[in-house]
């Protein structure tokens, strides 16, 4: 049995046209080119401006969020709410102590602290070192001169005087706060010398002894405490 041969193809017809490729492969690509290129230009621009760059600290800010932070604490918890609990009594702990809160008084802190540093109490006997066994003198020159009649005379007596002490300089300084007083005194125990008594070979000291016992006992009055140990003429005129 004879097979039958295989059919040949169709000829093409003549004159058709080949079949146009397709046209919507080349435009995705150049759309999707195009959103590429604008989606870098984009990114490069708001690179440049700065725009992905960490914001500046606003230092005022903080300081300002610092201090809110600071009173809310100050009116929190470590601070009694309005109402809450009695007022504190007079004296109390709730009263600032020593007047802290008074109006300081006039010359600043620096003359409280001047006052608060001041030495208390009596003068105390100064040393010439810490370990030494000898005192220090100190001697204060009294600025004008004591001038006075002697008793039922027509002389006048003039004097300067000097006084010292191992006592600190409190002695000196109640010495000058009392300087009124002290004259007057001193005044009325010289009027009470007569031409006779200057002829005493021991006058001088006996008068010197007596003044030096009259300003201490004034300043005993006044201070508690005199301090004079000594008391010199460096000058002495009778004429």
């Amino acid at each position: 049995m004879a097979t039958a041969a295989p059919a040949a193809p169709a000829p093409a017809e003549e004159g058709a046209e080949p079949k146009p490729k397709s046209k919507l492969v080349p435009l995705i690509l150049a759309v999707t080119a195009l959103i590429v290129v604008i989606v870098i230009t984009i990114g490069l621009t708001l690179w440049l401006s700065g725009f992905f760059a960490k914001p500046p600290v606003n230092a005022d800010a903080v300081l300002e969020q610092g201090a809110e932070h600071e009173a809310a604490a100050d009116g929190g918890h470590g601070a009694p709410a309005e109402g809450h609990g009695e007022k504190p009594a007079e004296g109390g702990h709730g009263a600032p102590a020593g007047g802290h809160g008074e109006k300081p008084a006039e010359g600043g802190h620096g003359d409280a602290k001047a006052e608060a540093s001041k030495p208390t109490g009596p003068p105390t006997l100064k040393k010439k070192s810490p370990d030494s066994l000898q005192f220090e003198y100190s001697y204060l020159q009294l600025d004008k001169d004591f001038l006075v009649n002697l008793m039922s005379s027509k002389k006048v007596m003039s004097v300067q005087i000097a006084i010292s002490t191992r006592y600190d300089d409190r002695v000196f300084e109640n010495v000058k706060k009392h300087e009124l007083v002290l004259r007057g005194v001193m005044l009325d125990i010289m009027r009470m010398t007569t031409e006779s008594d200057l002829t005493k070979p021991d006058f001088r000291k006996d008068l010197a002894d007596k003044l030096r016992d009259a300003m201490n006992t004034e300043l005993e009055k006044y201070e508690n405490f005199g301090g004079i140990e000594r008391l010199m003429f460096t000058g002495f005129v009778v004429q």
